[in-house]
């Protein structure tokens, strides 16, 4: 007798739905304690502004139940408390400068265009492996996106660095949107071309090097970001750039040897950006000298944001001023580049922890899709996406303690710009449209025999297309 037996395991939605509460009620509560530490009293807009998280928010969560049921039901309320967390703190610098242009607003309406976008992308891409068939077409779009801030008109320089088009009175940074494109490609490329870059070569000083026809694609990645660095000044796209496509390659071929490779790379491009080019010689002795006086004092490209920056979180100490409470504005940039710093003000150490804490499981949840999803596009995309929070956070968090020279990059989520909290949220649902993947059980099919074999055996059903461990058919 054949008998069909349907598993119907739990898709946590329910777990996630706590969750995102939980997540909305403490971005209320820091948003209404920046008021009673501003003014003595709740911030009047409170309430709307946590029914409007919540809508935001739990539209997703309806999207989720209905189009991915089995996704993570982590990642939602994290970024969401993530993002929280950011608008109150926009919210406090607005307060404190009188003359600021409601940035804490425009980012509500840019979590907004980002999270309905996340929506979007989980109802047009049923199925990840769809994406594997547009790996070059990501290729170009992705480098149009890079080279378009450098098109007379519409490119504009900011702060030194050609990365921003002007969209009437918006600006956007196109390289954030790259990022999900050239992610996706070097995906798509290196589960085609595995086999070749992991064979051996020649074996020198303990490390097996590749073959030097292999070295190709490693170079070219590394001219491309040397080439965005030239021409763009931006050195945090182009050390997020190579570093993403480094990581892509050891996960795809899992030899160290690449990793050696492109830790030379780097480190020679690094050498030869700051032997050439003056604004990269400007971070680094920022960053080597910040208390000396002739570079604290400088116009442009001295020290005196990071210095700043440091004598906040200082102050800040173990437990922080409290919101509302201290002097964040003084630092330049306050609520993007230096937000970190804001933050490390107001709430701590501890408070800065709690939000490293949250960083590490959103990432650590992005890595767990990467291993649990059955085909290799999946895998090196999820680990791309969840590679790219996390270095961002390396670098930004780095660059403000002065573990590393400042890059210029932004804070996931909780910094203030609208095209890198857009290009975000679009990661976070890429990220759960692969976990739902990863999450799905097998539909599995019980087979009872005779008595006296006094044997069941229990035989996976799930189509050839959704083989466990195969590659994208």
């Amino acid at each position: 007798m054949v008998t069909v037996t349907e598993h119907a395991p739990r898709t946590r939605r329910n777990v996630e739905l706590v969750l995102l509460l939980i997540a909305v009620g403490i971005a209320m509560l820091a948003y209404g304690m920046v008021g009673v530490g501003v003014d003595r009293t709740w911030s009047p807009g409170m309430v709307t502004y946590g029914a409007g998280l919540l809508v935001l928010t739990g539209g997703l969560h309806v999207v989720l139940r209905l189009r991915a049921p089995y996704a993570d039901p982590v990642m939602l309320p994290i970024a969401t408390a993530l993002n929280g967390i950011g608008l109150a703190m926009i919210h406090r610098l607005d307060l404190a400068r009188p003359d600021s242009a409601a940035l804490a607003q425009r980012q509500l309406v840019w979590a907004a265009v980002g999270i309905v976008l996340a929506g979007i992308v989980l109802v047009v891409i049923r199925d990840h492996r769809v994406l594997s068939r547009y790996t070059y077409t990501a290729m170009v779009v992705g480098f149009v996106l890079l080279l378009l801030p450098l098109l007379p008109g519409i490119g504009k320089t900011i702060n030194g660095a050609r990365i921003w088009i002007g969209l009437g009175p918006f600006s956007f940074q196109p390289g954030e949107l790259a990022k999900i494109m050239l992610t996706l490609f070097f995906a798509g490329y290196l589960v085609t071309n595995r086999d070749q870059l992991a064979l051996a070569g020649r074996k020198v000083l303990g490390l097996q090097l590749p073959r030097g026809r292999d070295l190709g694609p490693i170079l070219i990645a590394w001219a491309a970001s040397v080439g965005v660095l030239v021409l763009q000044r931006d050195l945090g796209t182009s050390l997020l750039f190579f570093g993403i496509f480094v990581a892509l390659l050891y996960v795809a071929t899992q030899r160290i040897t690449w990793i050696a490779i492109g830790l030379l790379l780097f480190v020679g491009g690094a050498f030869v950006a700051w032997t050439l080019f003056g604004h990269v010689q400007g971070r680094v002795s920022a960053w080597l000298n910040a208390f000396d006086p002739t570079i604290y004092d400088k116009e442009f490209g001295g020290s005196y944001q990071l210095v700043q920056g440091l004598f906040g979180m200082a102050k800040g100490g173990l437990i922080g001023t409290g919101l509302g409470e201290g002097r964040p504005q003084t630092v330049p940039y306050a609520e993007s580049d230096f937000i970190f710093a804001s933050l490390g003000e107001e709430l701590g150490l501890v408070g800065l922890f709690a939000l490293l804490v949250m960083y590490m499981v959103l990432v650590e949840r992005g890595f767990r899709t990467a291993i649990g999803v059955r085909d290799g596009f999946g895998k090196l995309l999820a680990g791309g996406l969840a590679f790219t929070v996390a270095l961002q956070c390396f670098v930004v968090a780095g660059g403000v303690t002065r573990v590393i020279p400042l890059t210029g990059l932004t804070m996931p989520f909780v910094a203030y710009g609208g095209s890198s909290l857009v290009a975000n949220w679009m990661i976070v649902g890429l990220l759960l449209r692969i976990s739902d993947s990863a999450r799905r059980p097998a539909r599995q099919v019980e087979l009872r025999v005779p008595a006296d074999t006094a044997a069941t055996q229990v035989v996976d059903m799930r189509p050839l297309a959704e083989g466990a461990g195969g590659e994208t058919r």
